[in-house]
């Protein structure tokens, strides 16, 4: 049995930072992939970075500003968040599984997730 569980938001100015944590419990091997999505209010869910070893995959949109982290020794994910926006307002939600290359960023492809931790952007 999987369990992730996020840690971290909370309530920032535009321009601040915040660190997300992902602690995971369980069969989480080295080699699963491991993920951060994000669902706003109304909106899908989309995909915010990836990694897996020391390769990592970000979204377009948050590329420069957010960096992905993994320590295996400790099962946990981070991300730092800097530079964030109003538009960065979501529930950010931790992802763990073995997807194919291509589906890095696909949530299809994870069936392993936390609950969440809600980030909130003022402006």
């Amino acid at each position: 049995q999987v369990q992730l569980v996020e840690s971290g938001g909370g309530l920032v100015q535009a321009g601040g930072s915040l660190r997300l944590s992902c602690a995971a419990s369980g069969r989480i091997l080295s080699t699963y992939v491991m993920a951060w999505f994000r669902q706003a209010p109304g909106k899908e869910r989309e995909f915010v970075a990836a990694i897996r070893w020391g390769d990592t995959v970000y979204a377009h949109s948050v590329k420069g500003r957010f960096t992905i982290s993994r320590d295996n020794a400790k099962n946990t994910v981070s991300l730092q968040m800097n530079s964030l926006k109003p538009e960065d307002t979501a529930v950010y939600l931790c992802a763990a599984d073995t997807p194919p290359i291509m589906g890095w960023s696909m949530e299809k492809f994870y069936n392993h997730w936390g609950q969440g931790t809600q980030v909130t952007v003022s402006s």
